[in-house]
């Protein structure tokens, strides 16, 4: 996932976190904001520290971007949106975390159709 695919700035990060619609599953919770006139979505990762130590942690957020990269033709562009990974992600293989997502993603109204 290209950094311009990430919602880098903290402020940015908050405006979706308080201001956005939230959607959830066991293993994620999905903030989204509208954001018209954007040439893709933006997407913020938060995994914290209960999810386990920085390998852990860093291996949820690589399984995420990938899941993420592999449905980036599906995902509504004028969009931001943050991805917060609950405990149960930390003992999920890439295809489980992409499953999940898609679920939750789909929920959240951000696939297209």
């Amino acid at each position: 996932m290209r950094k311009a695919y990430r919602v880098k700035k903290e402020a940015d990060f908050q405006k979706v976190f308080h201001k956005g619609k939230s959607t959830a599953n066991r293993q994620f919770i999905i903030y989204t904001l509208n954001k018209e006139n954007q040439e893709h979505f933006r997407v913020g990762l938060s995994v914290g520290k209960k999810v386990g130590n920085a390998v852990a942690r860093n291996a949820v957020k690589r399984r995420i971007r990938q899941s993420l990269t592999e449905m980036k033709s599906e995902l509504k562009a004028d969009k931001d949106f943050i991805v917060i990974a609950r405990v149960p992600a930390a003992g999920m293989s890439t295809k489980e975390v992409k499953k999940s997502l898609t679920h939750v993603l789909k929920l959240a109204k951000m696939i297209n159709k």
